[in-house]
């Protein structure tokens, strides 16, 4: 692996370390200590969540946009500044309301620097290297998700709530310093777009994906406090079931190109969902064994399902394998927006069953592997 390749390809890790691993899923382990803090409830806490998907799924829309206008490296400047200062004023204890909208534009950061991070390591590099390249900006998640779930617990039990928030904010402020001056300098988005034609058929694809993300709901939001206040087995035990998380993340994205490699990706959808679904079941068994196979299949299944998503749409469309992916990767937004609104009402309908959050996901996800099923070759 040349310095053309590492460099814009680990500068794009840091970007999703930061949006994604830190901005966004950093909130797991924070959920019950926040609720243990006293700073909300725990319906609060999941509105907060849903608030964070909502952010993501503006932050997933505007990205071209904003690029088009600022520059990719301006574009992922703007999203890492973003991110950082939406954490420093999360350690402000303002109310339901303004940690709301703090969590929502950690989401819009988030989703511009999923957005664009990984389709623009890929046009900068040599063809041949375009899956290790994505392969290693996907692997910034599952290492930021790590990062954060060893971060946070250990600021909480030190510090308390509002120095959690201060380290991430200290965290993607030196990740962004690390990486800037390596970003990667795509050709302009417009000169792109005039390359579009006629798309394939791609339905069952978007629908499937759209389907996992709103399955993955309960696993993103709700898996650290299910340990923590759903077992009975405190902050620590439910900062340690977010490490799992992250190693199974790790995994997800090492394993989830190798597997569109040999099985091609509509084949490696079906797997990678039925471990989805598998993960979601073992939510629902009693005991801590099944709990932490839960969370670190959670975690595999959430990166792999994205890589191999991504390679069933290359397969498929090619060259306009990007707009796809914008259509696919908008419908996971929106799938986990909704959703993320809906498990935060039934967490608080239902006394705050972890039961019942994690039941309706095992549904949605069934669906989500029934429709990868019956999404035959024919359809390309």
């Amino acid at each position: 692996m040349n310095r053309p390749l590492f460099a814009p390809a680990l500068a794009g890790a840091a970007a999703t370390c930061s949006g994604i691993g830190l901005a966004r899923f950093a909130y797991v382990p924070l959920f019950p200590a926040m609720v243990a803090a006293g700073w909300v409830d725990g319906a609060g806490a999941g509105l907060l969540g849903a608030l964070n998907l909502t952010g993501y799924l503006i932050g997933v829309l505007s990205a071209r946009s904003v690029a088009r206008a600022l520059s990719v490296p301006r574009a992922l400047d703007l999203g890492m500044g973003l991110a950082a200062l939406a954490a420093a004023c999360c350690a402000w204890q303002g109310g339901l309301a303004w940690l709301g909208v703090w969590r929502c534009l950690a989401g819009i950061a988030g989703g511009v620097l999923m957005g664009l991070a990984g389709p623009a390591v890929q046009a900068v590099v040599p063809p041949q290297r375009r899956g290790v390249a994505g392969g290693l900006v996907l692997l910034g998640v599952g290492s930021g998700i790590t990062l954060g779930a060893l971060l946070v617990p250990a600021l909480v039990v030190g510090q308390g709530v509002a120095a959690a928030w201060l380290g991430l904010s200290a965290t993607t402020l030196l990740l962004w310093a690390a990486a800037r001056r390596f970003w990667p300098t795509p050709p302009p988005m417009a000169a792109q777009t005039r390359q579009h034609g006629t798309l394939p058929p791609v339905g069952k694809l978007v629908l499937s994906y759209g389907l996992s993300g709103a399955g993955l709901v309960p696993p993103m939001v709700y898996l650290a406090d299910l340990a923590a206040r759903g077992h009975g087995l405190g902050l620590q035990a439910g900062g340690l079931m977010w490490v799992v998380f992250g190693v199974g993340a790790v995994s997800g994205s090492l394993a989830g190109g190798a597997l569109a490699d040999r099985l091609g990706g509509r084949r490696a959808m079906v797997l990678a969902l039925s471990v989805q679904v598998a993960a979601l079941g073992g939510a629902l068994l009693p005991g801590v064994p099944w709990l932490v196979v839960s969370g670190l299949l959670s975690g595999v299944a959430a990166v792999s399902v994205t890589a191999v998503a991504l390679a069933a749409a290359r397969e498929r469309a090619g060259a306009q394998a990007g707009l796809v992916w914008v259509r696919t990767t908008a419908a996971f937004a929106v799938a986990q927006a909704v959703t993320g609104f809906a498990m935060a009402a039934l967490f608080g309908a239902t006394g705050e069953s972890h039961a019942a959050i994690f039941a309706a996901g095992l549904g949605l996800s069934v669906l989500s592997l029934l429709v990868a099923m019956a999404d035959r070759p024919t359809e390309r």
